[in-house]
């Protein structure tokens, strides 16, 4: 779906405040998510007490971080109707599913935490926040690849249901940015989690997931922008023959050297910091090239 603004001036600033909301919410959003990621995948001798140092990083703010998410909906449903209109119609499968799982998340998430005894029940509710952790992200990639390939068109009076609902987001496109998405949430959240706690064991142990997950990260995105030229033609223009596309690709891929050269060496401060320019380069390329389109 391709709106252009009728007031540009005015069009532009909005669009920018969306997308800042938006890279906020990928950025502290996408950490949480991330570390739900990891609280799955906890393993070996040290598994609990990995648990514990990502509750304990999480649990303070991990309401807050959906504050950027609504931000960015009353945005879009204030300032570009239409569009809020064509989105939540047609992309109401996985909107809806992303929503149950970012209630059933937090929800899990509070009774795990205040559960008196570790019993079964608490690790059941463990189980139900983690791998909503790791599903929430793919949906909200798969949104995200839909509206980029601009496969979210009106709907056909002759269409059928799958037609016009499924089709848009289920396409090869849309589930390469939905891996993009969680490989770069659990990324971040890696990274992150090696300032979260003293213990040089644990420290060590997100320092090892944060360097594979790097790779992993380069492998999903590299799939991403071989998809992307033709399946999502806008995106695929912008983010290989526009102006601005070169000097992005090096900035982001300098990030991601200084990112990994930082946990390699364990300056943790400065993986920190490059890893949410990153992640801020890559929001922004994507919302630069589908400019000046909705």
């Amino acid at each position: 779906m391709y709106l252009r603004a009728s007031v540009p001036e005015l069009a532009d600033v909005l669009a920018a405040a969306l997308a800042l909301s938006l890279n906020a919410y990928v950025l502290f959003g996408g950490a949480d998510f991330g570390g739900g990621v990891w609280d799955l995948l906890a393993s070996g001798p040290r598994q609990n007490r990995q648990r514990d140092v990502i509750a304990h990083a999480i649990g303070p703010i991990w309401e807050a971080n959906h504050v950027w998410l609504i931000l960015a909906i009353v945005l879009t449903f204030s300032c570009f109707p239409a569009v809020y209109a064509r989105l939540g119609t047609v992309l109401h499968i996985p909107l809806t599913l992303m929503l149950v799982g970012i209630v059933l998340r937090g929800s899990a998430f509070t009774f795990r935490t205040y559960d008196d005894e570790r019993d079964a029940v608490q690790r059941r509710w463990g189980r139900v926040f983690a791998g909503a952790s790791l599903v929430t992200p793919v949906l909200l990639g798969v949104c995200v690849g839909a509206i980029a390939s601009g496969g979210v068109g009106p709907l056909l009076p002759a269409a059928t249901f799958a037609q016009s609902y499924v089709e848009p987001w289920l396409t090869p496109f849309s589930a390469a940015v939905g891996v993009l998405t969680l490989a770069l949430f659990a990324h971040l959240a890696a990274v992150f989690l090696t300032l979260e706690t003293d213990d040089p064991e644990l420290v060590g142990d997100f320092r090892i997931r944060a360097l594979w997950s790097g790779g992993a990260l380069f492998a999903a995105a590299l799939d991403a922008l071989l998809i992307a030229p033709e399946q999502a033609p806008l995106v695929g223009v912008g983010l290989v023959r526009s102006r601005w596309a070169v000097p992005f690709h090096l900035a982001t891929g300098a990030a991601a050297v200084v990112v990994l050269a930082a946990l390699w060496w364990r300056r943790y401060h400065l993986a920190r910091v490059a890893v949410g320019a990153q992640v801020s380069l890559i929001v922004w390329g994507w919302a630069l090239a589908q400019y000046p389109f909705l």
